[in-house]
């Protein structure tokens, strides 16, 4: 997991980068639409007022001139970005400079075009030039500082050099328009915006960083030990920012299994089958959860579940047999509400010394517990059938914890151990 980690955080975030470049051109495209429609109603449908503001007749189509091209663009660069996103493409990031080169000069355009109108300074103290802080604020959705600095100074020196070639400048006139100084403050102020652009895409990239990496942190949780871990465990687990080694520890293993479910399913159909299923076991899980253990396998009618691992517990086999005692009343008051689905219940317990840790492939891996321990756990819940008992428990879980009620069965026979195992049944 942990080699995966990077790829994945990678991955992540390149996918949203392009989803944030989606999203910008998108919103310019938009823009630029508008803009190119309120600029063709006003210079086709108020010709009156369009001829008192120019000092020459604007034609209709003009706007078409000066807007279309770069609409035209925007609209060809979504379509192509959005083909390389379907293929999982990255966008290349000088191809990302030159992007926002080329959509930074449309306000230069449009001033170059209307200049040949309208009095120069007056088209400096117009609207073209107000369309820099558009595309210096939409570069935040770049989500890179180098690209928002680069939007703002390419506006800055674009808007500057059309000054010194448009405008008849004095160092210290008496007009301020015409003035450089009054010009050049103009000027540091659109570089200006683009570092604080620049400043808030790398807050917002830090942001999602730090949600990928969360996503990731929590995905590797879930991938060990599976989705049936209780949210206070999961954040213990994260907190530990790594893979629970591999080491001896000692564990309370708990097997569960449902008496002649398989004889049941014959009358039911797949879909009620399953259903009963992940009914039962939710209010299993919510009762493991409850008392600090992790269901670890999912044995098709019954599950494996483990106290004291991975996060220590030294009241390991006192929540166990906690945890078992409630599944029994629980089972009893399923029976209550669901008599057409009667279930019988047997459940092993034993406390010692187990395997724990991590196996699998870099590709996929998985917590789980090995040892003799496990072994007798399970062999006790198999020898509920035999002995017609609900919950057995080893001599280790009656020494570590009380156990009151508990029946003693003596030394029981049991597959795979030379010598009688002490059992002890609890119900």
């Amino acid at each position: 997991m942990a080699a995966a980690a990077p790829d994945f955080f990678s991955d992540a975030l390149r996918r949203e980068i392009i989803r944030s470049e989606q999203q910008r051109m998108r919103a310019l495209a938009i823009i630029l639409a508008v803009l190119l429609a309120l600029s063709l109603t006003v210079a086709n449908v108020f010709v009156d007022y369009v001829s008192r503001m120019f000092e020459r007749d604007v034609p209709g189509w003009l706007p078409l001139v000066g807007i279309g091209p770069f609409l035209l663009y925007e609209l060809v660069s979504l379509t192509i970005l959005r083909y390389r996103a379907a293929r999982d493409l990255d966008f290349p990031r000088v191809t990302r400079f030159a992007n926002a080169l080329i959509e930074t000069s449309l306000p230069a355009a449009v001033i170059i075009t209307l200049s040949h109108y309208m009095d120069p300074i007056l088209v400096f103290s117009f609207w073209p030039p107000l369309l820099y802080f558009i595309f210096i604020l939409l570069s935040t959705l770049r989500l890179d500082f180098g690209l928002s600095v680069w939007t703002g100074t390419v506006a800055a020196v674009q808007q500057m050099v059309l000054v010194l070639w448009l405008l008849p400048l004095e160092p210290w006139g008496n007009v301020p328009q015409e003035t450089l100084l009054f010009h050049f403050s103009r000027t540091l102020v659109l570089f200006a915006c683009g570092l604080v652009a620049g400043f808030v895409a790398t807050s917002l990239r830090t942001q999602f960083e730090k949600s990928v990496r969360a996503v990731a942190a929590r995905d590797r949780v879930t991938n060990l030990f599976g989705q049936h871990v209780s949210p206070a465990v999961v954040d213990r687990l994260l907190a530990t920012r790594s893979d629970p080694p591999s080491e001896m520890r000692t564990v309370c293993v708990l097997f569960l299994d449902i008496r002649g479910f398989t004889a049941m399913t014959r009358r039911r159909s797949a879909e009620e089958t399953v259903a009963l299923l992940n009914a039962f076991f939710a209010e299993m899980i919510e009762v493991v959860d409850r008392n600090n253990g992790i269901i670890n396998k999912f044995l098709g009618d019954g599950f494996m579940a483990v106290f004291g691992a991975p996060l220590d517990d030294p009241a390991a086999a006192r929540n166990a047999l906690a945890a078992a005692r409630a599944m029994i009343d629980t089972v009893g008051r399923w029976n209550d509400a669901h008599p057409g689905w009667a279930l019988k219940v047997g459940i092993g317990v034993h406390l010692g010394e187990a395997v724990t840790g991590t196996v699998g492939s870099p590709q996929r891996k998985e917590y789980t517990v090995i040892g003799d321990t496990v072994n007798l756990a399970a062999r006790l819940e198999q020898l509920t059938k035999e002995v017609g008992a609900q919950l057995l428990i080893s001599q280790s879980v009656l020494d570590a914890t009380p156990c009151d009620g508990a029946v003693d069965l003596g030394a029981v026979a049991i597959r795979g151990y030379d010598e009688g195992v002490r059992v002890w049944r609890m119900a």
